[in-house]
């Protein structure tokens, strides 16, 4: 009896933790967020964001058959699908750049690439409950609708990348990031951007974990 008792209080951790990760990967790919119903939250970087007069808009949801992110099992990363430029009141940027052969210019490009920046936050809002959760922004991938002559791709991403330093600052914001152009993008978006983030294990389960 004495070996069965102390048998069990040692595979309670490893099945509490198993229950997290199973959590955690059941809804990974879901799309219906991580966070759990009664989780403690931080809320420093959501008052920084409302502190720079921030207006997150709506958490897109897929417009096709993929889901808006996807966590590999057990795992800790969360990869966010291509997000487009949707403002708060549901209009799409569009439009090609390269002012010089009548399209959008840098700066209409750069707020594109800020709006869709806006769109990845608020996903991680939603996906993760708590925007304290993140560890760190690991990756920005940028696509640029763009005339044959534009050649700033790069100056129109620094609009999702600056967000990203505004929001989380250094090191948290701090990314690799890549910028290139096409000839066309979905619905004639002007700028589509997928990133990477390294997110922290939620507060509360860990404490669970403890108390069992």
């Amino acid at each position: 009896m004495l070996f069965t008792t102390n048998a069990n209080m040692l595979l309670r951790p490893i099945m509490s933790r198993a229950t997290k990760i199973a959590r955690i990967s059941s809804c990974a790919c879901g799309g219906s967020g991580l966070v759990k119903a009664g989780s403690r939250r931080n809320i420093h970087i959501e008052r920084r964001i409302e502190g720079l007069g921030i207006v997150l808009p709506t958490a897109p949801t897929p417009k096709a058959n993929y889901n808006i992110v996807c966590i590999p099992p057990g795992e800790n990363v969360m990869y966010l699908s291509g997000h487009l430029p949707v403002k708060a009141d549901g209009e799409l940027i569009a439009g090609a750049i390269g002012p010089d052969t009548g399209g959008l210019t840098v700066k209409e490009g750069y707020d594109a690439a800020r709006t869709c920046g806006l769109n990845l936050i608020a996903t991680l809002k939603s996906q993760l409950g708590d925007l304290d959760r993140v560890e760190q922004v690991v990756k920005v991938f940028g696509i640029v609708n763009s005339h044959v002559d534009f050649k700033h791709q790069h100056l129109v991403m620094d609009g999702c990348s600056d967000l990203m330093m505004e929001v989380f600052d250094k090191p948290v914001g701090y990314h690799a990031r890549s910028a290139i152009g096409t000839n066309t993008l979905p619905l004639d978006v002007s700028v589509e951007i997928e990133m990477i983030v390294k997110f922290k294990p939620d507060v509360y389960d860990d404490e669970e974990d403890e108390e069992d």
